[in-house]
């Protein structure tokens, strides 16, 4: 295995903009969370801050963790990382904490004791890890052609279903859709011809539009039914499209989260002064407190915060220079993207209610761990700063 030999200063390496990014974020979450649990729940505040502040503090441990793995140890481990991740989604089918499976739908957590897990979350990493492995080792093996193109896809989709499928089987729509935007965002890099991409993006979209279409009409969602579709699934599409049609019901949410982001206005009502009820608002409408409480210029703030670091995550991407990382890069830059999109547009009633958190600033361990660990694999190309050669043979190093 061949290596580039650097000068640089461990100090050096590690993305300084990047953590500020994760560490201003953090900042946003800790209010937020302390204005919902303040205004909307039961708890204490204080200790909701202290569970969140714990977390954090495992996060930046964990990324300490990850960031000594360099690309040939994350290339060795992925596979055993993505094992491990479908033993769990599978366990938790049969251990699955059944009070929270009543509360939320989803049998999708361990609990111990006080303590709830979500092994989706922790499997994000270890699928972006086993993907980007997957596509690479592709790419040194075979030269794109209309059959390889074809026949990657095929390869990615068998590291894909069964995880979909486990999604699925555990009722937690809003964790496949994760999924399946960060397997389209390494698709599009990963040098599959247009010709097949384009069909397979219009056919989809076709399909989520018919589907749209289908709820409109009662004879539709009677198809739907038959094919696994919920009544909250319908509630919830109901609620996007309608939300003034059940303010009491199944709106509700939607439509005081909408009430509260429009009451801060500008530059909001000031911090621990929010005076709309939101259901759920110190995780899943954690958006919707920062809006009320810092209006305008607030959100616009958080919003940039995202952009930043999602461009300091290419831009060390095109630094490092190594196709491996390259497509960790863009599943991490995807599942950000598609959390803080999916989120914020629920919560402004551009899109249909999912159950996606905001990364970072929302409330729970689970996720909070998978979005530091995920980042600690980015921070982990420009800390170790090798290019590693790709061959056609063995592992795919030499």
């Amino acid at each position: 295995m061949a290596r580039e030999v650097t000068n640089e200063k461990k100090g050096d390496r590690i993305d300084y903009g990047i953590i500020l990014s994760v560490m201003l974020l953090a900042l946003f979450g800790m209010a937020a969370i302390y204005m919902a649990v303040t205004a909307d729940a039961s708890g204490s505040p204080m200790r909701a801050m202290i569970m969140q502040l714990v977390w954090y503090v495992v996060g930046g441990a964990g990324i300490i963790f990850v960031m000594q793995f360099d690309a040939e140890q994350l290339w060795r481990v992925a596979p055993l990382l993505y094992g491990l991740g479908i033993f769990l989604l599978i366990a938790v089918l049969f251990l699955y904490d059944k009070q929270t499976a009543i509360d939320t739908g989803a049998r999708s957590w361990f609990k111990f004791k006080s303590i709830t897990f979500q092994p989706s979350e922790v499997m994000k990493p270890a699928y972006i890890l086993m993907l980007a492995r997957v596509v690479t080792n592709h790419n040194v093996t075979y030269k794109h052609s209309w059959g390889n193109d074809w026949r990657l896809i095929g390869s990615m989709l068998l590291c894909t279903v069964p995880v979909l499928i486990l999604m699925i089987l555990q009722k937690d729509f809003g964790t496949s859709l994760v999924f399946a935007a960060i397997f389209a965002g390494v698709v599009l890099v990963s040098g599959i011809t247009w010709r097949i991409i384009l069909p397979i993006g219009l056919a989809t979209g076709a399909i989520a539009t018919g589907t749209i279409l289908l709820v409109i009409e009662d004879w539709g969602r009677a198809i739907l039914k038959r094919v696994g579709f919920q009544n909250y699934q319908f509630k919830r599409i109901d609620a996007w499209l309608d939300p003034s049609s059940s303010t009491s019901g199944s709106s509700y949410q939607l439509w005081q989260s909408m009430k509260a982001i429009g009451s801060g206005m500008m530059s909001g009502r000031g911090f621990n002064n929010l005076k709309v009820t939101v259901p759920v608002r110190e995780s899943d409408m954690a958006f919707s407190a920062i809006g009320e409480a810092f209006g305008f210029i607030g959100c616009a703030a958080l919003i940039l915060l995202y952009f930043l670091l999602i461009y300091q995550m290419i831009r060390v991407c095109f630094d490092t220079k190594n196709e491996f990382y390259a497509y960790i890069a863009t599943g991490v830059i995807m599942m950000i993207l598609f959390h803080v999109f999916e989120n914020i547009g629920m919560n402004i009633g551009l899109l249909p209610l999912t159950g996606i958190p905001l990364p970072f600033v929302s409330q729970g361990g689970s996720f909070l761990l998978a979005n530091m660990l995920s980042v600690g694999m980015v921070l982990s190309m420009r800390y170790h700063h090798q290019s590693y050669m790709f061959s056609r043979e063995g592992e795919g190093f030499e």
